[in-house]
């Protein structure tokens, strides 16, 4: 379909210099669509696949519709995982960046409810979370949804999915009748289309196709670890591969900052690159990152819109990306001009399910590789200290570090000895906090009691007197963790405490991330159900 430039959308002077200032010109088709329907009031049904620009398409009718002089919440957008939250809060203020006076908060499991009310007892316009956690603060009182007059539902067949289904309904009837809707879905399942008709006016259908992307000149693989071993892994890559230019695509601006130092402390040519950065210092970053000067770029996928050079290597995802377009667009910057790329991600707990949805979409093979070991970044190494140490032999002046040598050798020291020395340390430097990777994954070596062959069954100290329902396991388990909600097995819910059977090789990462994160506001403790 046709699409449009921004300035031809009727919008503000702030709304544009902000849209301008994160590179877009032309508006995707959602946007085409979207934001002209959304800017006339009227209820929308969006279909629409994640990645195709969406947060944008409502963001925008939102921020331009709000009224700063009202310190109430005037439009609230439910979304089905805290990930999903944060990434719209995030767009939401960079697209906010000029007007004053908007205050943005997001509401989600997993961080103190305490800090949230604080938030929004400042006075909050917009408020973005997840299902369970905005029911927890309606609950509080702690929102009041009196003067909402925009309610958007954003991936409402995913919320359907992970048993959200009544916390939509009680939020809804929680909202004044006079408002407008705007749901969108990827599909359109039957109670999906319930809720449309139960709860919408009129609404308008607007359907976008989204693309199926490859890159195929890019090879593309990825590594199973934890969360802290990422930065040795990756100096392993770079060390083993030893790529000339290379991009690290993190998914916040923190990561990058963070990414960025840890790697010129440790003698890497590293640079940063996010939307914090004003233009000059991003074009002043690029042109050393086409020079060479900089190796390796590390970047948000919104800093990197507008990167076009062409000679780079290797792509890293130090983060998963959530938005499957956003991946086809990172590795999208090797492998051109006819020349092989790489491209390696970092699967981190439920990064693997991300990973295995943007595998299917892009309809790519995505191999599994082994970190690289130590002894083979050390052959490396030895290879490039040997090669240097020979050109320093074949060069002259060399007499005086011949006589520092020989006082060292004696009839128990030869010189052999202290070249071994030597290379030992630079070696011992090199490694000194290498992280131990080669045992990657831990187990769960039983499988609870579980009634199902495959299964893990897991004990939480939450029951019945915490008016928890299944829904608000499924839900937690599948935003948390990424599992399919058809993955999680039987539910027992008991007076104190409850239990749940989820795939086995799956187990050790729902306890993780449940045991940092919160069910119905409460803190979770997670383990292995001792066997009946």
């Amino acid at each position: 379909m046709k699409t449009v430039e921004f300035n031809q959308l009727g919008l503000s002077n702030e709304i544009l210099k902000a849209v301008a200032d994160l590179g877009f010109e032309e508006a995707t088709p959602i946007q085409t669509l979207a934001i002209p329907k959304m800017m006339t009031g009227v209820d929308i049904i969006g279909q629409a696949q994640t990645g195709t620009g969406k947060t944008a398409a409502f963001g925008i009718p939102i921020l331009e519709k709000i009224d700063t002089k009202k310190k109430n919440v005037q439009a609230l957008i439910l979304c089905p995982t805290r990930e999903l939250a944060l990434q719209a809060t995030e767009e939401f203020k960079l697209l906010a960046k000029h007007k004053r006076g908007v205050n943005i908060a997001a509401v989600y499991g997993g961080q103190p409810i305490q800090r949230q009310m604080s938030a929004l007892s400042k006075g909050v316009h917009i408020v973005i979370g997840t299902p369970g956690r905005v029911i927890d603060h309606l609950e509080r009182r702690s929102l009041k949804l009196d003067n909402v007059a925009i309610l958007v539902l954003d991936e409402a067949d995913e919320m359907l999915d992970m048993g959200f289904r009544d916390d939509i309904e009680l939020i809804l009837k929680n909202a004044p009748v006079k408002k407008q809707t705007v749901f969108f879905s990827a599909t359109m399942p039957k109670p999906f289309l319930a809720l449309t008709k139960r709860y919408q006016n009129n609404p308008q259908t607007i359907k976008i196709e989204s693309e199926k992307l490859t890159v195929p000149l890019t090879e593309q693989y990825y590594f199973e670890l934890r969360r802290p071993q990422k930065l040795e892994a990756l100096t392993r890559c770079l060390d083993l591969y030893d790529p000339k230019l290379s991009i690290v695509f993190c998914n916040t601006k923190r990561q990058v900052d963070e990414a960025a130092h840890s790697l010129q402390t440790r003698g890497y040519a590293a640079a940063a690159i996010h939307g914090d950065m004003n233009q000059v210092q991003r074009e002043r970053t690029m042109a050393k990152f086409r020079k060479g000067t900089v190796e390796i770029l590390v970047a948000t996928d919104v800093a990197a819109r507008g990167i076009d050079v062409e000679n780079v290597d290797i792509v890293f995802n130090y983060d998963v990306p959530q938005d499957n377009e956003d991946y086809v667009h990172r590795i999208g910057r090797t492998g051109r001009a006819g020349k092989t790329g790489v491209a390696f991600s970092f699967a981190a707990g439920k990064d693997i399910y991300k990973l295995r949805e943007i595998q299917k979409y892009t309809r790519a093979n995505i191999k599994r590789k082994n970190i690289p070991s130590l002894a083979e970044v050390e052959n490396i190494k030895a290879i490039a200290i040997l090669e240097t140490v020979k050109s320093y032999i074949n060069g002259d002046d060399m007499d005086k570090y011949e006589r520092m040598i020989k006082t060292l050798v004696t009839d128990d020291i030869t010189g052999l000895d202290v070249a071994a020395a030597l290379l030992k340390m630079a070696f011992v430097e090199d490694n000194k906090d290498a992280q131990t990777i080669e045992n990657v994954n831990s187990a769960v070596s039983s499988d609870g009691g579980a009634r199902e062959k495959g299964m893990a069954r897991l004990f939480l100290n939450i029951g019945k007197k915490d008016k928890v329902r299944a829904g608000d396991f499924v839900g937690a388990i599948v935003g948390e963790t990424g599992l399919d909600a058809n993955m999680v097995g039987d539910i027992k819910i008991l007076d104190s405490y409850s239990f749940v059977e989820v795939p086995i090789d799956s187990a050790q990462t729902v306890i993780d991330a449940l045991n940092s994160s919160n069910v119905r506001g409460k803190r979770v403790n997670v383990e292995v159900a001792k066997p009946k």
